[in-house]
């Protein structure tokens, strides 16, 4: 009851009483004269420190918050041993499979390793090292560096290499840095280090100040250093990754288990049976090597193709691209997607993600989407909470990770594929963007002991969405998720909020407010012109069509009955219980194939693909993805 009254009390504070950036941050520190002391006390090239540092965490210190696996600070010392961590598929509503004609049982929570690796436990020997307390690196951006620069000269000791001015002799230390047992993931992670401070790098960072790394162009690493790490090789197998990652095959089982029971995926052959048009981000809500030996386990009840790691970005693959793995929660998406998960546990409060883990991601994508021919864009590049429910029963208990703070536009920028402006300021619809380093919108909910307390200001992707154009009006509601009560400001709620990339049909403005529409309702969100949080994007949207006062919106694509041979079961068309209005308008992600895949069985020669002839449409209608009947509605241009 507490928790829900302080819910309460904090949807209606005017914005003045939510802490702010400038309320909250303290005097910014110079962190390029942190890096500067910590290289010449450890003996450590600059350049050196700068790199590593750069492809960790950008150099930010993120308000001490821990990254997506307990790493903190700018030279991201890792802490697991002070959290825990499960998978994000245990202990939930949602049924990973998403299929009612084969429904699972929802897992329960899997313990935390017993044993955290060295690599998830390097502040402990940075603290022996610089002799300051694991509190005070984790909070203090200056010991933070200085246990940093401390770890790498250690590596570069028990290496046998020199303290040398060259930073082409700590190639071997940096590869050590990543914590890697694969000598690939230690080499790919060096090679970035080595590429940045060759270009070099310039950034203002959330303390406010700059950080430059002055390019090196001339520079030859040694990489006779990386040999004596004695790391593994990783076993490729035919893994389906661009050669520029580090990437490893380490498949998921499928096997027959009692009962005509079968885990934990499906066999299948996409793209020849059905395209691949989607891509979907998770995260694990748990470590590494525990979430990947889930994939492993016949029994788990979920499932996924790519696992990324964070200190390094090192990939491992568990499923062929061609096979449906068990991750969306919604079968019509699992038939057409392939799901790539991200180590980190959103709902252990982790506020931010490694740059190795972006930089490997966003090339996989990119090889992905450029095979499977998957547009580029959010509505088919989707977070695990994009993916909308399949039944009115199922949009409560479906996912929301990757969170808040994943940074859409940084990602997409990596990919090759900028969220650009489309238009003029009048421009009937509009693409949410928000600048990730300076939005730090008010959430609860960063504190695993004490959740009710308010975040501290965080970059964050994402604007909330409210019912009047004022700082102090509710949030709106999405029924769907609360049928009953009203949208948190919880970390773990998304019901009214847009996020980056994200394009919405206007629905109105007023001064420095816009309104879109969002879940049959006008939602408006703060968008002053001096710091705009959405910028025009002009395209097709739908409408109902004259004559209908309301049309249905659905959860998946399926197939009219008359589609169906008699062998296969009919799979209702269900709307969601959300209502589409005349006069509303929502932006066109393209079409939609009307397909189900009927996947029931352990061996494959009865897996059937049925083909409908209705004819579905995609549109952005909330913080989800769904669908119409073209029959339905009337595509126009929003320009």
């Amino acid at each position: 009851m507490r928790r829900a009254l302080a819910i309460a009390a904090v949807a209606f504070l005017p914005l003045a009483s939510i802490p702010t950036t400038a309320q909250a941050a303290a005097e910014p520190d110079d962190r390029q004269q942190a890096f500067s002391a910590a290289a010449a006390e450890f003996k450590v090239p600059e350049s050196v420190l700068l790199g590593v540092s750069y492809l960790e965490s950008r150099w930010d210190a993120h308000a001490g918050q821990p990254s997506n696996n307990a790493g903190f600070g700018p030279m991201h010392l890792t802490d697991a041993a002070s959290f825990t961590g499960t998978n994000h598929h245990g202990g939930s509503e949602e049924d990973a499979r998403g299929d009612e004609s084969r429904p699972l049982a929802a897992p329960a929570d899997t313990p935390a390793p017993a044993e955290i690796p060295a690599s998830l436990r390097t502040i402990e020997k940075a603290a022996e090292l610089t002799g300051e307390s694991r509190e005070k690196l984790r909070a203090d951006d200056a010991a933070n560096i200085r246990g940093g620069a401390a770890l790498l000269a250690d590596y570069q000791k028990s290496l046998g290499a020199p303290l040398s001015d060259d930073p082409g002799e700590w190639y071997g230390a940096v590869a050590k840095y990543s914590g890697a047992e694969e000598s690939q993931a230690a080499k790919v992670f060096a090679d970035e280090v080595y590429a940045t401070i060759k270009e070099g790098a310039d950034r203002v960072t959330d303390d406010g100040g700059r950080v430059v790394l002055k390019p090196v162009p001339g520079l030859e690493a040694v990489e006779k250093w990386l040999e004596k790490l004695g790391l593994r090789p990783p076993r490729r197998d035919g893994v389906e990754c661009p050669p520029s990652i580090s990437c490893e095959w380490i498949p998921a089982a499928y096997a027959q288990l009692p009962n005509d029971d079968y885990g934990h995926y499906d066999l299948a052959n996409r793209p020849v049976s059905q395209k691949v048009d989607y891509i979907i981000i998770h995260d694990m809500e748990g470590y590494w090597a525990p979430s990947v030996k889930l994939n492993q386990d016949p029994k788990w009840p979920g499932s996924w193709h790519y696992s990324v790691r964070s200190s390094d970005g090192h990939i491992a693959q568990q499923i062929k691209t061609k096979d449906v793995g068990w991750q969306a929660g919604n079968w019509y998406i699992n038939a057409k997607s392939i799901g790539i998960e991200h180590e980190g546990f959103l709902a252990e409060g982790s506020t931010w993600y490694t740059e190795a883990m972006y930089r490997s991601s966003a090339k996989l994508v990119r090889y992905l989407a450029l095979r499977h021919g998957v547009p580029l864009d959010r509505a088919h590049i989707l977070g695990h909470d994009n993916v909308p429910g399949t039944l009115p029963t199922t949009v409560k208990g479906m996912h929301e990770d990757p969170g808040p703070f994943w940074d859409w536009a940084h990602y997409f920028e990596l990919i090759g594929a900028p969220l650009h402006q489309f238009g003029g300021p009048r421009s009937g619809s509009v693409m949410i963007k928000p600048d990730f380093a300076t939005n730090k919108p008010y959430f609860y909910g960063c504190d695993r002991k004490n959740p009710e307390n308010a975040c501290p200001p965080l970059p964050a992707s994402t604007v909330w969405l409210r019912t009047e154009p004022r700082a102090d009006a509710p949030l709106i509601k999405d029924i769907g998720k609360h049928p009953t009560g009203d949208s948190l400001y919880s970390v773990y709620d998304h019901s009214a909020r847009a996020t980056t990339g994200q394009r919405f049909a206007v629905a109105d403005r007023q001064g420095d407010w816009t309104a879109i529409w969002y879940l049959g309702q006008k939602a408006w969100f703060h968008n002053p012109a001096s710091a705009p949080t959405a910028v025009p994007s002009m395209g097709l949207v739908v409408t109902p069509k004259p004559g209908l006062a309301t049309v249905p919106v659905y959860g998946r694509a399926y197939p009219e009955k008359e589609a169906y041979p008699v062998d296969i079961p009919y799979q209702a068309v269900t709307p969601l219980q959300y209502t589409f209005s005349a006069g509303e308008k929502y932006t066109l992600a393209g079409p939609a194939a009307t397909e189900y895949y009927r996947a029931v069985t352990f061996e494959p020669e009865p897996h059937t693909v049925v083909k409908g002839k209705t004819k579905y449409l995609e549109i952005q209608f909330g913080h989800r993805v769904m669908f119409v009947k073209a029959d339905d509605v009337r595509v126009t241009f929003s320009g």
